[in-house]
């Protein structure tokens, strides 16, 4: 049986749970989780290495990949699970992030049970206040083919006045990705008024978007929300 099995397994677990005793499906997730040895649900399905490497196995040089969820969900930790993907298959993975210091990366890590330095010095993260798309391929200049890059996250790329608008950016990563043929994952906030009671999973139209983007710039895109995953093509 595939692990990804195993989540298809544990998910109608935890809705005969919810209907069994009449508690929110994302309590029964919970408790479920919790019966596998994990603190919540997000944790088991960022963990589950199925996930991930059926998703890497998808991914091609130069693609651009959109991981969007609500906070909670699991997004920055599947980001990382594919990192470490790229690792085991002798790939570099980068992390940028504007959210998390070195600890709080070091912390995410611990809670998938992985060790970055049993890469080899393969992993590499850089937590700069300048973090935007000239900065990240500044850092990967000299990027072999298939290094794997993090950015975390999409929205705050926006937040600078300073830097350029988040469409010259996305499209200036993009270029990027194609010409060194580098894998981008970049995590994204989901709008508040997703309401998950309504849509199960969010989608491309429920990514927060302050200001105007061409979400057609991202190759590929994963929605996590209440312990399930859709991933589609977009281009």
């Amino acid at each position: 049986m595939r692990a990804s099995d195993s989540i298809r397994h544990l998910k109608r677990k935890a809705r005969l749970l919810s209907r069994r005793d009449g508690i929110a499906l994302h309590a029964a997730l919970d408790a479920v989780a919790a019966g596998e040895g994990f603190a919540r649900w997000s944790l088991l399905a960022a963990k589950a290495p199925s996930a991930a490497a059926e998703i890497y196995a998808r991914l091609r040089p130069g693609d651009l990949l959109l991981i969007g969820a609500r906070p909670g969900q699991g997004k920055t930790l599947m980001a990382l699970r594919l990192a470490v993907e790229a690792m085991a298959r002798g790939r570099r993975s980068v992390v940028f992030t504007l959210e998390d210091t070195e600890r709080d990366i070091a912390g995410r890590f611990a809670a998938l049970g992985i060790e970055p330095g049993r890469f080899g010095g393969l992993f590499a993260s850089d937590c700069s206040d300048a973090i935007c798309a000239d900065h990240i391929v500044g850092a990967l200049d000299t990027a072999a083919p298939g290094t794997f890059a993090v950015v975390d996250y999409l929205q705050l790329l926006d937040q600078r006045r300073d830097k350029a608008d988040l469409g010259t950016q996305i499209r200036t990563l993009k270029a990027f990705a194609r010409r060194r043929e580098v894998v981008m994952a970049v995590t994204a906030q989901i709008d508040r008024r997703y309401d998950p009671l309504r849509k199960r999973l969010p989608d491309i139209e429920d990514v927060r978007l302050p200001n105007p983007l061409d979400l057609a710039l991202f190759d590929k895109a994963c929605f996590l929300g209440g312990g399930g995953l859709r991933c589609r093509e977009l281009n």
